[in-house]
């Protein structure tokens, strides 16, 4: 493999694993079958649990992983992906 700056053969091959962490949220379905009242009659009726809920209670996240094959030149340092 040649590097398309330089032209040299001195090429590493790797790969590289991203990570995303994405905030978790309601879909489309459960907001229109659920949550157009659901969260206003929440809001209503449990105003202070509901306070002391989102306060305390933990976010939830999901990650993401990508999986990349990435190839580096040693003489100038460019990277390019495979």
């Amino acid at each position: 493999m040649t590097c398309p700056k330089c032209g040299s053969e001195n090429v590493t091959v790797q790969m590289v694993t991203e990570t995303q962490l994405k905030e978790k949220k309601h879909g489309v379905i459960w907001w229109l079958c659920v949550g157009w009242w659901w969260v206003p009659c929440k809001w209503l009726v449990f105003t202070l649990p509901a306070l002391i809920a989102a306060i305390f209670k933990p976010k939830g996240y999901k990650t993401k992983s990508i999986h990349k094959t990435m190839a580096v030149c040693n003489n100038c340092g460019k990277s390019w992906r495979v």
